[in-house]
């Protein structure tokens, strides 16, 4: 562009001189100045060009490094998004066996109240039979003294042994007077009794029956048997629940003792009044 404006002014310059110098003073006066100004002019736009240019290549610069931290961003946000997925899938897994864990432990638990509450039932039960045990060993505590009566209690079952001399006269099954007193005693404390079955055993020793009475009762089978039928019976009539009651018979075959010895017989010839958990 300098190039051209300086042909310009030399081909006005050389037109002046051709022309016999016709322009005059002021015309040239005014065509310098026109040519200093459009100089300043050019001077100032290269100057202009030249900021733009830096300014260009500053914004260059700039959107060069926008650009990089953008991928840089990116890549950052790719890989948050990786922890994060991560993250987010431990947590799930965290929170699925936290859950299991808790049903697992309400599970537990509701188990654990179920067996407090099996344990606090089966707590009160023994604390009444223990009672029922207390206050008959209490009422027959002189029976007991003689060996007449013993009374034992095993794993919730409490039995009540009469040897048969209180209840019946020898080869008999009719209770007796003094029997039906005994007996009587016993009732006050059973009738108590709730939630408990009560079964009622007759046992001999081994001595087989003979002569007349050989006639009513065959075997001792017959002879328990009756003997625990009259008591179960009396029982029933003083007012304990016929539900709840039952006569067994077992003969000689279920020894306390020896029968080889009067001791031992006696003490198997016997009425069992046994307090059993209901089934």
């Amino acid at each position: 562009m300098k190039k051209r404006f300086f042909s310009i002014t030399c081909v006005f310059i050389l037109a002046l001189f051709c022309s016999g110098c016709l322009v005059t003073e002021g015309t040239y006066v005014k065509k310098v100045q026109e040519a200093d100004g459009l100089t300043s002019q050019l001077a100032a736009l290269n100057d202009k060009h030249k900021a733009l240019t830096d300014e260009n290549n500053s914004l260059k610069e700039q959107i060069k490094k926008l650009t990089g931290d953008v991928t840089n961003i990116t890549g950052q946000r790719d890989d948050l998004d990786k922890v994060l997925k991560l993250k987010t899938d431990d947590l799930s897994k965290a929170i699925s066996e936290s859950r299991t864990k808790v049903a697992d432990l309400e599970a537990e638990n509701k188990k654990l109240k179920e067996n407090v509450a099996q344990l606090q039932t089966k707590s009160q039960e023994v604390e009444k039979q223990s009672n029922t045990f207390r206050e008959l060993v209490q009422e027959m505590k002189g029976e007991i003294a003689q060996g007449q009566i013993a009374i034992t209690e095993l794993k919730g079952k409490l039995t009540l042994d009469v040897v048969d001399k209180i209840l019946f006269a020898s080869g008999e099954s009719a209770v007796k007077k003094e029997g039906l007193a005994v007996l009587k005693r016993v009732v006050e404390i059973l009738k108590s009794v709730k939630d408990k079955n009560i079964r009622v055993e007759g046992h001999t020793d081994n001595i087989q029956i003979t002569s007349r009475l050989a006639k009513v009762y065959p075997t001792n089978w017959e002879l328990s048997a009756a003997r625990a039928i009259n008591v179960t019976r009396y029982l029933q009539q003083q007012g304990i629940d016929s539900k709840i009651l039952s006569a067994t018979a077992f003969g000689e075959f279920q020894p306390l003792a020896d029968n080889s010895t009067p001791e031992g017989r006696a003490k198997n010839r016997r009425i069992a009044i046994i307090l059993l958990p209901k089934e």
